[in-house]
């Protein structure tokens, strides 16, 4: 039986090989998914018809990012409806540090309507498409529906000022819990282009282009957010967030980043995830 070349195929291969993947690196993804190597000829021929100047175009980084204005260096960013602090910038990764990013009234909110959904955090199976206990990451966690209370409602548009990315491109806020021994050892936020089951990701809103992780509570000792190409280490303060984005998914951006041991104490965090267009 033939397998039908869809659109969501057709716009996966385009945004890889605008990530900058080769083809045979794509026709190895599409054979280790199952694709008939006929039907893996045609969707690249229909491909190189439709779009020949494709190959320059693949070079082209990515040029519309979120992420805070900081023209000027400013202290000091209007988020609507709070004033929010720049602590910190790196350039390469992009990386930004806000302070009174939070209220504590917020955090405290966010945490008690969290705690009794807390489940062993999941993550992201870019071979299959579905999620997967990790043994690298050790936390508990639950995921808030966009706009699901007041609290989320209110910080999802405060983000989306703050990053100038509609509120739409944003997954659902995801709460974690870090007891004494739980971390998450360093990876990337990106789906992987290599894997069969990115395509059935992609599917909801396209590559994840920016993380933003503020932290609830913070620990008695450890659970710093780590950066380890860059040697950089993000104090767990709560009200702060560290924002991250990634214009490729490629470790060229050098995001690698993971949450160190909590030694003392428990860590909350809220993580956003951003796409590059309206997550469904």
């Amino acid at each position: 039986m033939s397998q039908a070349i869809s659109p969501e195929l057709r716009e996966w291969l385009v945004s890889q090989l605008a990530a900058g993947h080769s083809v045979p690196a794509l026709r190895a993804s599409m054979r280790a998914a199952g694709w008939q190597d006929s039907a893996t000829d045609l969707a690249l021929a229909q491909l190189e018809a439709g779009f020949p100047h494709l190959e320059v175009a693949a070079k082209t980084p990515r040029t519309h990012m979120p992420g805070p204005d900081l023209e000027g260096a400013p202290l000091y960013i209007d988020a609507g409806d709070r004033r929010v602090q720049v602590l910190h910038t790196m350039r390469h990764p992009r990386v930004v540090v806000f302070g009174n990013l939070l209220s504590p009234e917020e955090c405290e909110g966010l945490i008690a309507a969290a705690r009794v959904r807390l489940a062993r955090s999941l993550t992201v199976e870019t071979r299959t498409g579905g999620e997967v206990l990790n043994v690298d990451r050790t936390s508990e966690g639950m995921f808030f529906e966009r706009g699901e209370n007041d609290i989320v409602s209110r910080l999802e548009k405060r983000i989306a000022a703050l990053l100038r990315w509609p509120v739409e491109f944003g997954e659902g806020l995801q709460i974690l819990r870090y007891a004494p021994g739980a971390q998450y050892r360093p990876h990337y936020d990106y789906f992987d282009p290599g894997e069969p089951g990115t395509p059935t990701i992609l599917k909801r809103g396209g590559q994840r282009v920016a993380t933003l992780v503020m932290y609830l509570q913070e620990p008695e000792q450890g659970g710093a957010t780590t950066f380890p190409d860059v040697g950089l280490e993000v104090a767990p303060v709560r009200g702060t967030g560290v924002f991250f984005s990634y214009d490729e998914p490629d470790p060229a951006t050098r995001t690698l980043h993971g949450g160190a041991p909590v030694l003392a104490g428990e860590k909350w965090v809220a993580t956003k995830w951003l796409r590059e267009r309206e997550f469904k």
